[in-house]
């Protein structure tokens, strides 16, 4: 099978960018493989594939003879379902096809707008769950949280969908609605809601001087995020910022320059984040120099919801020291995901490596554990960092003048 391959971009996100919010937290690294395939099959498995594989052109021939609905066959549909099977046979949420709606919709994404009802969700214990919902979305204005598991999607159950077909079901046009079957968390019983759909536009970056704390929050990892938090920062120190608060919470993930570029900010040197494949091979991704931020006092907040490239800013800032980090564990996701884009505009994202921290702490299905442990929420959490800035940013006075 010849192959011809192009890079496109590079990615992470312990939560890739797709339709309806972001499907999973993951690291992903997205090239372009174009395959030059024959369209007819073969009754011998090609030299590079296992002779197993042969079972597949055997179960065609076999529909092509006996099959009652012979019209019914058709060879795309048939090799996609097959795809899908395959991945689906390792039981790794992360690894799996995209058909070509589903990769197209996924890269759309990326760039700051959808139309769906605004959340973000994985597959967790093979249920359909909510990683968070997106700030100022339908999804969060109706009642969505962190942890909440989406049980039906218009009266039909979610066990055996795929992230990808999930993902589309709840996705729509804007205006729009689609019923949900929800249990929440902290409930016996699930409540059904209903949300209207709209087109969802992500600001990566929200900034505001509380005082003469700066108080920045970043939603999601997108491509233009390192630069707008580069602006952030410069213009609250500009305007006399003596600290800054660093907002994680239910950021599920996103671009992974954009996750270096935003540790780079607040750090002079050293490793990032160290992805390692199963041969035990490194590969570190270090900090970028030119930083505008990395001697103002930060405290990094983050939850449940802070995955895949929020857990790797806020590992590295933990790891050097650099900012101590508050409230509740975070989502765990340390895996690293290659996507693959075939030549009919589908993908398959295959699990390739798992991260780690500067320090060599492994983050998949652990996530990391805050410094401070504080249940607190909303607003409550800001002020506690406000609180916590200004008691640090007045020690560092008093021992300057000393």
């Amino acid at each position: 099978m010849n192959m011809k391959r192009r890079v496109i971009l590079v990615l992470v996100s312990v939560a890739l960018v797709f339709s309806f919010a972001v499907l999973t937290p993951g690291c992903n690294f997205i090239d372009k493989k174009v395959f030059n395939k024959t369209p007819s099959f073969s009754s011998e498995a090609p030299k590079d594939l296992p002779a197993e594989f042969s079972i597949l052109a055997d179960i065609y021939r076999m529909l092509q003879e006996d099959y009652v609905d012979k019209g019914k066959l058709d060879p795309k549909k048939l090799s996609q379902g097959a795809a899908k099977g395959m991945l689906q046979a390792l039981e790794d949420p992360h690894t799996l096809y995209v058909d070509p709606e589903g990769h197209k919709l996924e890269m759309t994404a990326l760039e700051g707008k959808f139309q769906g009802i605004g959340a973000v969700i994985t597959i967790r214990d093979k249920v359909l769950t909510v990683i968070s919902p997106i700030v100022g979305s339908p999804a969060e204005k109706a009642g969505i949280v962190s942890g909440d598991k989406i049980i039906e999607i218009d009266g039909k159950p979610t066990s055996g969908l795929t992230l990808v077909e999930a993902t589309l079901t709840i996705r729509g046009p804007a205006g729009t609605p689609v019923r949900l079957l929800v249990l929440h968390e902290d409930a016996s019983e699930p409540v059904e809601i209903e949300i209207t759909r709209a087109e969802i536009k992500i600001d990566s970056i929200v900034s505001e001087m509380k005082g003469d704390i700066a108080y920045i929050r970043i939603t999601q990892f997108l491509k233009s995020t390192g630069n707008d938090l580069r602006d952030a920062l410069k213009g609250a120190i500009a305007k006399g910022a003596k600290g800054v608060i660093l907002d994680l919470r239910d950021n599920p993930g996103g671009v992974l320059d954009a996750s270096i570029d935003v540790a780079s900010q607040f750090l002079t040197r050293g490793i990032v984040v160290d992805a390692v494949d199963d041969d035990g091979k490194h590969n570190q991704l270090r900090v970028r120099p030119g930083g505008v931020a990395t001697n103002i006092p930060l405290v990094v907040l983050v939850n449940g919801g802070s995955a895949s490239a929020s857990e790797i800013v806020a590992g590295a800032l933990q790891d050097y020291g650099r900012a101590k980090l508050a409230g509740s564990k975070t989502f765990g996701k340390g895996s690293v995901q290659v996507v693959r884009e075939l030549e009919d505009g589908s993908s398959v994202h295959i699990t390739k490596a798992k991260w780690f921290t500067p320090n060599g702490r492994p983050i998949n299905g652990t996530g990391l554990t805050p410094d401070f442990v504080l249940d607190l929420k909303g607003d409550d959490m800001v002020k506690w960092a406000i609180d916590y800035l200004e008691k640090l940013i007045a020690v560092q006075v008093t021992s300057a003048e000393a």
